[in-house]
């Protein structure tokens, strides 16, 4: 209503009733008035007392005192506790502190970033200090939970599990990669038609694929940040050069030396063969066997290398 025109229509009205002379109606009359101008005016919005944490400013918890709800639609207890800590919410402001919830369908990240294994799980959290609530599930019990510092009670998580550590970046993460792949299959699915094991297929050519990518990049970071000793030294290809030379000579000695050892057992076959061919010539020789010849000869030989 404008309020010139709520100006002309109150003194017309204070006019006449006064005019009138009705001590009654000449009180009465601003009364209504004044009631009929204020619920004209707009009501303000009162600022809802229930906060939402959600991955892109879950940080706003980590100054100032909270409590936190993670919660699911669908869960039974959850649907139970909602009343009450929307009545637990009402009383935050007063008691300076800020009472939030997390839906945990809609934000994976911070399921995984808290490890929520059941629902509802609510935590404590003071100046970033984070601890879990295992109290009674009352607007009572969370207010003197609060009220009377009954958190100093309770183990604080720590700080390799807390929310901002580098392993519960890590895990969160890993949730919104698992919701985002079942966000995928769905769509592959229900929207493209794809049958179940055609999309498991895919996932799975997907995930060989990156792993042989990282695994070959990771195999090149490696040798560009710790590149080998052996082929880094300037002189490496030098000491190999002279190592393959050292090596083919080695072999050619050892070829000879077996040559050489060839050599001298065919030597010694000729002289045995020629020692035999003279005793079996000569008149000493004659009437005996060839066999017995040969085992002369050789015994003679042998006696003549002990005696040199």
């Amino acid at each position: 209503m404008d309020t010139g025109r709520w100006l002309a229509s109150s003194m017309s009205g204070i006019m006449l009733f006064l005019s009138g002379g009705a001590g009654l109606r000449s009180w009465t009359c601003p009364f209504l008035l004044l009631l009929t101008f204020w619920s004209s005016l707009p009501a303000s919005a009162k600022p809802d007392s229930l906060k939402e944490v959600t991955d892109g400013d879950w940080e706003k918890i980590m100054t100032g005192e909270w409590m936190i709800e993670f919660y699911a639609p669908w869960c039974p207890a959850c649907q139970q506790l909602q009343p009450v800590w929307k009545e637990f919410a009402d009383w935050g402001e007063d008691m300076g502190i800020n009472v939030a919830k997390v839906d945990v369908t809609e934000q994976p990240g911070l399921s995984g970033r808290f490890i929520i294994t059941s629902l509802p799980t609510i935590y404590h959290c003071k100046d970033g200090i984070f601890r879990k609530y295992h109290g009674a599930r009352t607007k009572e019990d969370f207010l003197s939970f609060v009220d009377e510092q009954k958190w100093k009670n309770t183990e604080p998580v720590s700080s390799w599990f807390g929310p901002s550590s580098f392993l519960m970046n890590s895990m969160s993460a890993l949730f919104k990669l698992s919701m985002f792949i079942r966000r995928c299959h769905n769509y592959m699915t229900e929207q493209l038609g794809i049958p179940v094991w055609g999309s498991y297929v895919i996932f799975g050519l997907v995930t060989l694929f990156a792993g042989l990518t990282l695994g070959l990049l990771l195999v090149f970071i490696a040798d560009y940040v710790f590149p080998s000793r052996r082929f880094s030294s300037p002189d490496y290809y030098q000491k190999k050069q002279s190592m393959e030379q050292s090596r083919l000579i080695q072999n050619q000695d050892e070829d000879q030396e077996a040559d050489g050892e060839e050599d001298d057992d065919e030597e010694e076959e000729e002289d045995q063969d020629g020692a035999w061919r003279r005793q079996r010539e000569s008149p000493e020789g004659q009437g005996y066997p060839d066999e017995a010849l040969r085992k002369r000869a050789v015994a003679s030989r042998e006696e003549d290398e002990e005696e040199s």
